[in-house]
């Protein structure tokens, strides 16, 4: 028999049966979905995360109280405990890091209120930064200028506003030179940050920049600043800085040799090795519950041929008595089981991406199609499909063709 054939046979006799077929391609559509569907929002957040690192450069190193991720409650109090990293640390690292291209200091605000004129928001987040930090950060300013070093110097009233803070806050026409108040006090706006969009349903746009000095000033001096210093480059390069920078921090710390760290000076490496591993591990652990779906596809779909088989018991001994092979009868069915198993990834692919892009639209999740987890789900969905298929199609392929014939219909 030729392939072609029997593949229009294995059509045929699953559209003679179309709930039959439906109800047993749910397993694999739900299983590849899955995969699917976690994959992509897995690489959506990875590039996410990459891009963001990257806005600081392969060469920034920064200098802060405790790491940006931890893994238990309890290292978190732990780190709690270490000494906040303070303005004099930023100086000291400013005067005294030589291999430093650029040094500069950042702290922020959980929310501040800021107003202009009738209109408000207590929802807005206030940074404060050095001069050096748009740089620093590859912060894009759309309109208007960032701080200069006088103004950073002498606490300047001057501000960098979000998106948002110009569409909800100051209204039309031109944002710059309006003045603002940010819990308070008064500043004027000389810049607009080029707009960033939603992250998780979180706007990354409702913020305020202001001179260090001045929010420390403000704000006062009881919390932790990150420092941040371009190396010049990555590599031997960034490790030296790095060195350089516990040196300094160790000194003023009047930390003896043996003695652990009481800061952490970390890369942009540092980060993105350590949450790429975080998402792999999320990813390979909710994909090995969604193999456990294929699998019970795999399951179903072996059932339904054996019923299938037995149904059709005496088509069967009418095809051998007329003259079809073994062979002929164990293609057929292994096409049906393949076929059924292709169909059911290929929805499986569709609902996936669908599933992943709804989820972006709804919560801004960041998602990326990646092509071969659509050919690896394909793949794994006909496999198994053929897989499971082998024993009901051997057993159809070697029923007696008298003994089918006499089969009840």
């Amino acid at each position: 028999m030729l392939f072609t054939e029997a593949l229009k046979l294995a059509l045929q006799s699953l559209w003679a049966n179309k709930m039959r077929t439906i109800l047993t391609l749910l397993g694999m559509v739900i299983g590849v979905a899955s995969v699917i569907m976690v994959v992509t929002l897995t690489n959506g957040a990875k590039a996410f995360v990459t891009s963001k690192i990257n806005t600081y450069g392969a060469s920034v190193i920064t200098v802060s109280k405790m790491p940006q991720t931890f893994m238990t409650m309890e290292e978190w109090l732990e780190f709690q405990k270490r000494k906040d990293v303070t303005y004099d640390d930023y100086r000291a690292i400013l005067d005294d890091c030589k291999s430093c291209v650029s040094v500069g200091a950042s702290r922020d605000s959980a929310n501040g209120k800021v107003v202009y004129q009738t209109q408000s928001t207590t929802d807005s987040q206030v940074r404060g930064m050095t001069w050096t930090m748009p740089a620093l950060s590859n912060m894009n300013i759309e309109s208007g200028r960032s701080f200069t070093d006088i103004e950073d110097t002498h606490s300047a009233h001057v501000a960098i506003v979000g998106c948002d803070i110009v569409d909800n806050v100051l209204g039309v026409g031109d944002p710059l030179g309006k003045e603002i108040r940010v819990d308070g006090a008064p500043y004027t706006v000389i810049g607009v940050g080029e707009c960033q969009g939603k992250m998780l349903g979180q706007s990354m746009d409702n913020w305020v920049a202001i001179p260090l000095t001045s929010f420390l000033h403000q704000y006062g001096e009881q919390g932790s600043l990150t420092v941040y210093a371009d190396a010049g480059s990555g590599g031997e390069v960034s490790d030296a800085v790095s060195d350089e920078l516990r040196v300094i921090m160790r000194t003023r710390r009047h930390l003896t040799p043996g003695r652990p760290d009481t800061f952490n000076v970390d890369t942009s490496a540092t980060f993105q090795n350590m949450l790429s591993k975080v998402l792999n591990n999320f990813g390979a652990v909710v994909a090995a519950i969604a193999a456990v779906s294929l699998v019970v596809g795999g399951i179903v779909i072996m059932n339904i041929m054996l019923v299938a088989v037995t149904e059709r018991t005496r088509e069967i001994g009418i095809r051998k008595a007329l003259g079809a092979r073994r062979k002929d009868i164990l293609l057929q069915f292994l096409i049906e089981s393949g076929t059924m198993s292709l169909a059911g990834g290929l929805i499986g692919v569709f609902t996936g991406i669908a599933a992943a892009k709804v989820i972006t639209l709804l919560i801004a999740f960041p998602s990326v199609v990646a092509l071969w987890s659509i050919l690896v789900g394909l793949f794994v969905a006909t496999a198994v499909g053929l897989f499971f298929g082998v024993y009901p199609a051997y057993k159809a392929a070697s029923l007696d063709p008298i003994v089918a014939l006499r089969a009840e219909l």
